[in-house]
């Protein structure tokens, strides 16, 4: 009797480079040593720019003068900020010191500002002046008194940020050389708050080892040099644009290139074309803002080769607009979350277009990935769905001061469990399917929303579309469609999804109820709050 073995759902990345031992003010030394002359920064709306030696004496001021501030190792410094130059300063400039940085979306209000103060006890904070409708000084004076451990706050482009760069003079190199002797790549550098669907978020604590490593291997993957130039539009406030980005730029000694304080997709557009950026970063919708932009067609991007698509999976549609009209023939797919610092698996420089649109790539080197049963815990075969988790360097230390939380996401294995869908293929990469929570079930049949959402991208009157559950008296849950016209004036119709759906989707897949929509929720990731956009319609009568 013959019997045949299935290949399990488990696979690891390899490669001849080896793990980095650094900490990240080590690795920018060695940056800024081999190429002081190069440039490491450009800020596009200020015209301020920096070489890496330049650069390196910024950092360097800065961390002495924290250190004249009285912080210690293990302090957390807080950044609230859009981004700026700054924030890039503080964020290797808290690593020089051994300070953990605490980043802070600048869309937090009052409360969501002292629920993070408090809870990662923040002693020092770095924070923009204003940016759109928020007054940062006057949300941080709200909350200030009942924010007990917090001692110092520091306005960037306010006369309290030259007062802090002036504790600078009292301290001297050898007093930050003998601070970092005290450092070890394993030490806390980062906490991040994860976006929480419901409560407070959670603080990931990630280490100088975790960021360092994923950020360089991110740009090892893509073929960063130092002659390559990164327009980062994401946020600095959350992994893609501080580690992906940041690091994954100086740890190859290539320049950052800022366009805007947020994302606009003209300034983005403007500073390719300006600086000769040869790589850009986006979560789609950031692209898809960028490609449908008026005058489009106007802007230089010939200098472009590569970048990173990630935040949510990426449309067929739009990948394919993206290596045809923006010249980036190369550009990779990245799946991570925050709390792996955040990227597992990565699509290479030479995959095809089927992989790079029809996977999120394979495991980057050091790391492991599997698929299981998420009730079992078994690995299944190659090709099942089941529970993606990964392991290795790239798993975060923990939640900050929350060890049940942890456990309940990092188990006995040291296996990072990501809540997400996935399927491994038989060729080693990955398809992510959804979330567990967001998997549909329609009298009794399990739906992947990530498939309708792919299928209805290709719709001529479709820009972009989510698709969630909602409640049914009949079949328990019912799809509905949740469109994004291209053309507001002329939206389609719930006749025109089903009847593009009929011929190729399965019946129980198709949708049955539409809403109309200027744009989604989203969280600090980029990705889709389909849980908002659930409880926006699961009242409304059809």
């Amino acid at each position: 009797m013959t019997v045949q073995v299935t290949a399990p759902s488990y696979t690891h990345g390899t490669g001849a480079t080896a793990l980095l031992g650094d900490t990240i003010g080590a690795n920018l030394g060695r940056a800024a040593a081999a190429f002081p002359d190069r440039e490491a920064l450009v800020d596009v709306p200020s015209g301020r720019r920096w070489t890496y030696r330049e650069f390196g004496a910024a950092v360097d001021e800065l961390a002495r003068a924290l250190l004249g501030r009285g912080v210690v190792k293990g302090d957390r410094v807080g950044i609230w900020a859009v981004n700026c130059p700054e924030w890039v300063l503080v964020q290797y400039a808290t690593a020089r010191v051994g300070a953990i940085m605490v980043n802070i979306n600048p869309a937090y209000r009052a409360h969501e500002l002292e629920f993070v103060l408090n809870q990662s006890g923040i002693s020092v904070l770095a924070a923009s002046l204003a940016h759109r409708s928020s007054d940062y000084r006057a949300l941080v004076e709200q909350v200030r008194g009942r924010c007990p451990e917090l001692r110092a706050v520091h306005y960037i482009g306010d006369p309290s940020w030259d007062e802090l760069l002036s504790a600078a003079e009292g301290v001297t190199a050898d007093q930050l050389t003998a601070r970092e002797a005290t450092l070890s790549c394993d030490d806390p550098i980062n906490i991040q708050y994860t976006s929480g669907t419901t409560g407070f978020p959670k603080g990931a604590t990630l280490s100088h080892h975790n960021i360092l490593n994923n950020g360089y291997f991110v740009g090892e993957t893509v073929g960063y040099t130092e002659q390559d130039r990164v327009c980062l539009p994401v946020p600095f406030y959350h992994c893609f644009g501080m580690v992906m980005g940041n690091i994954g730029a100086t740890s190859h000694a290539a320049c950052i290139v800022i366009p805007a304080p947020s994302f606009e997709a003209g300034a983005t557009l403007h500073a390719v074309q300006q600086e000769r950026c040869t790589s850009l970063y986006g979560v789609p919708t950031m692209f898809i803002a960028e490609l449908n932009l008026a005058g489009f067609a106007s802007y230089d991007l010939s200098s472009l080769r590569t970048g990173i698509m990630a935040g949510s999976p990426c449309p067929v549609e739009v990948m394919k607009r993206v290596v045809a009209e923006m010249n980036m023939a190369e550009v990779s797919i990245c799946y991570g979350m925050t709390e792996t610092s955040p990227v597992s698996t990565q699509t290479r420089r030479d995959d095809d277009l089927e992989r790079r649109t029809g996977t999120v790539g394979r495991a980057l080197p050091h790391i492991e990935v599997k698929v299981i049963d998420p009730v079992t815990g078994v690995t299944l075969p190659r090709g099942e769905t089941g529970e993606l988790c990964t392991r290795g360097y790239s798993v975060m230390l923990g939640y900050w001061d929350e060890p049940e939380r942890t456990a309940e996401v990092i188990d006995a294995g040291r296996w990072m469990h990501t809540g997400d869908l996935a399927v491994i293929r038989a060729d080693g990469y990955a398809q992510i399917v959804g979330r567990i929570k967001d998997m549909i079930i329609r009298g009794g049949e399990n739906v992947y929303p990530r498939e309708i959402e792919e299928f209805l991208y290709g719709h001529p009157k479709v820009a972009d579309v989510q698709v969630v559950g909602v409640p049914d008296e009949k079949y328990g849950e019912e799809i509905l469609a949740c469109v994004v016209p291209r053309d507001p004036a002329q939206p389609p119709s719930l006749d025109d999804l089903v009847a593009y759906c009929r011929e190729r989707l399965a019946h129980y897949k198709i949708p049955r109820r539409m809403e109309i929509v200027d744009a989604f929720p989203m969280t600090v990731s980029g990705k889709v709050r389909k849980i908002e956009l659930r409880e926006r319609f699961s009242g409304r009568v059809y």
